[in-house]
C-alpha cells in the first residue's frame, strides 16, 4: 500500500500482511503524514490522536504520540505540550526511538 499526497508524492509505504487493526492504525499514520507534509497541523494532530486512542496496543502508538505533539506545538507554538509528550515517553514507551527523539522536549 502506498499513500501518496495530492501531487502524487509517495508519503507513506506499506509491505505485506498486517493485522485489521494494526492496517488501520497504519492508515491513519500515513494519512496523518500527508498531512503533515502539507502543513495541515490540526488535521495531522486528530489523525495522530485517533491512532492512540482507537488503537491502544499498536507499534504507532509512540510514533503516533511523538507527531501528535510535533503536530500540536506548530499550532500553537506552546513549547510546554512538547514537555509533557517528553512526559509520556518517560513514564511509558521508554525502550523506544521516539521516546529518544522527545528527550530535549523534557528539559526546560
Amino acid at each position: 500500500m502506498i499513500i501518496a499526497d495530492p501531487d502524487g508524492k509517495e508519503r507513506w509505504r506499506l509491505e505485506g500482511y498486517l493485522p485489521k487493526d494494526d492496517f488501520n492504525a497504519n492508515l491513519r499514520m500515513g494519512l496523518a503524514r500527508v498531512d503533515v507534509m502539507r502543513k495541515h497541523w490540526a488535521d495531522a494532530e486528530t489523525r495522530f490522536a485517533e491512532v492512540v486512542n482507537s488503537y491502544p496496543k499498536s507499534k504507532y502508538v509512540p510514533e503516533a504520540i511523538y507527531w501528535r505533539g510535533i503536530s500540536n506545538y506548530q499550532q500553537t507554538h506552546d513549547h510546554t505540550a512538547l514537555g509533557d509528550v517528553a512526559k509520556t515517553f518517560t513514564e511509558q514507551f521508554q525502550d523506544t526511538a521516539w521516546a529518544l527523539r522527545s528527550i530535549p522536549w523534557g528539559h526546560e
